[in-house]
């Protein structure tokens, strides 16, 4: 009868927490600045609502990924939901590029036809943002080094605050300038800063999500440290992938010079693994008269 294991590596309740406080407290500043900037007529302030509603969609997604991952493998999915997380941190920046695009054609077009704006309430809901963002970019900071969902929303609303700021200043250059025309330059300024946050996100998403080789793991370093466990003549055919955002898995052939240590090596290895930080090992061993003649490994 096949073993299904099972591995507990869910949300923390401060992140869980996290994402319920950020998640309600945006919803309602989206729905104010979105108001605000159609009565005021601000560029600035609408596509930032955009902007912060796409971050309200990327919350949820990455909660309901990391409660997802917390679901028990079974006999079709032997690794459970894992890689909902990874799936969702490839959409998360997906959406943030969209909001990116949105943001440079509606600035562009405000340029070209350039309308005024009521400084003052720029100011003002902006300054409610540097709260609201600013807040919430401190409920994600103790756990923003844990996974890669969480890291985005935290680099996200950290970017948002900066933002808001830059409104606040837009809006204090057209009260005492006169100059409509720095709003639209604000919303590309937005875009800009969005777009930077995003891409390296967006570039670790896309590996892990083609199995790729997690950044933080070098094959070639791995492979070294392997074969350096008395009783390992050498590793190859190695391959580290990710489970999930927080999650990593290797499958590796080992060959030994005497077969009868082979637990005993297994151990230390495995044991070697887990403190690289790769919790899921699969181990093939072969002694050195008999091995595969795949010996692709460290290249």
């Amino acid at each position: 009868m096949a073993h299904i294991h099972h591995h507990s590596h869910g949300i923390s309740a401060t992140a869980s927490r996290a994402f319920k406080w950020g998640i309600a407290l945006n919803i309602i500043f989206v729905i104010a600045e979105f108001i605000f900037g159609y009565i005021s007529g601000s560029m600035g302030l609408m596509s930032d609502a955009g902007h912060n509603l796409s971050d309200v969609a990327s919350m949820a997604l990455a909660l309901m990924a990391c409660i997802l991952a917390t679901r028990h493998a079974t006999g079709r999915y032997t690794y459970g939901y894992k890689k909902s997380t990874i799936l969702v941190s490839v959409a998360n920046a997906v959406i943030l590029l969209v909001a990116v695009a949105i943001i440079i054609f509606e600035s562009i077009e405000k340029i070209i036809n350039p309308v005024d704006v009521e400084s003052e309430w720029i100011m003002i809901v902006a300054g409610i943002g540097v709260l609201v963002n600013g807040f919430t970019t401190w409920l994600f900071n103790k756990d923003k080094g844990r996974d890669l969902n969480i890291k985005a929303t935290y680099m996200h609303m950290l970017a948002d605050t900066l933002v808001s700021v830059g409104v606040i200043v837009s809006g204090a250059v057209i009260k005492f300038t006169g100059w409509n025309i720095i709003d639209p330059v604000i919303g590309l300024v937005i875009a800009a800063i969005i777009l930077y946050s995003t891409w390296d996100i967006l570039k670790d998403s896309i590996r892990l999500a083609l199995d790729g080789t997690p950044e933080q793991f070098d094959v070639d370093d791995i492979c070294r440290r392997m074969e350096s466990v008395d009783g390992v003549e050498e590793v190859h055919h190695i391959h580290i992938w990710a489970i999930s955002t927080t999650e990593y898995a290797i499958t590796s052939h080992i060959v030994v010079r005497d077969i009868s240590r082979m637990h005993e090596i297994k151990d230390r290895l495995k044991s070697l693994l887990k403190d690289a930080g790769i919790s899921h090992s699969t181990l093939e061993f072969e002694d050195c008269s008999h091995h595969c003649e795949d010996e692709t490994c460290c290249q």
